[in-house]
């Protein structure tokens, strides 16, 4: 792919994930509180990918998965994971026992795994192999697992209120954390079928 479209892309990607943003910060149902909590981890990566965009790209697949990735988490950012419509209408729909978006998003998070092995293979002497997949995994989890600590610990700190407990999004289910760290795993795993496709995007570094 020319170096040229491949910018396109990458702006197209990003354009479209300003206008979600704009979207997002308008209004969000469970105030600006929840909605930096939820929202902050991808602030903070959007950030660095666009200060460091022009030193260090990323495959074109990777940027689609961050920007899906993105996108999940202002989605859920502006209704709260707990209240997302299309979800809550599933649930009443199929008499679920909750809305299932936080699950949905952390299984969709899996594909994070594609990006780490971009980073491993591009960054450290590894390449391609079963031993990379398998430390992508662990890091993948490792970043699921930090983060299911950091929503534990804002129960310890200070008063658990109502912006905590939006937050937190566990919907009365005390193995929420097991399910949400079960799910990403499934989503990583199912996501290495894409692996064949970075690998072709990679062979441009080598």
């Amino acid at each position: 792919m020319p170096h040229r479209k491949k910018n396109s892309i990458h702006f197209f990607l990003l354009f479209i994930v300003l206008l979600v943003l704009i979207w997002s910060l308008i209004k969000p149902e469970e105030g600006y509180m929840v909605w930096l909590m939820e929202t902050s981890p991808s602030l903070l990566a959007l950030i660095i990918l666009v200060f460091t965009y022009n030193k260090f790209r990323l495959t074109t697949v990777s940027y689609i998965i961050i920007t899906l990735l993105v996108i999940l988490t202002f989605i859920g950012g502006h209704y709260s994971y707990s209240k997302v419509p299309l979800f809550t209408w599933l649930k009443d729909y199929f008499e679920l026992q909750r809305n299932h978006y936080d699950r949905f998003g952390h299984f969709l998070k899996g594909s994070i795994v594609i990006v780490i092995i971009e980073l491993l293979v591009r960054k450290t002497a590894l390449s391609i192999s079963k031993t990379t997949i398998f430390i992508a995994l662990c890091i993948t989890l490792a970043i699921g697992a930090f983060y299911e600590i950091i929503e534990w610990a804002s129960t310890k700190i200070g008063k658990q209120g109502k912006v905590t407990t939006d937050f937190l999004g566990m919907q009365g289910d005390q193995w929420d954390a097991q399910w949400d760290m079960s799910l990403l795993l499934a989503g990583s795993i199912l996501s290495l079928f894409l692996i064949k496709v970075l690998f072709k995007q990679l062979e441009k570094f080598r």
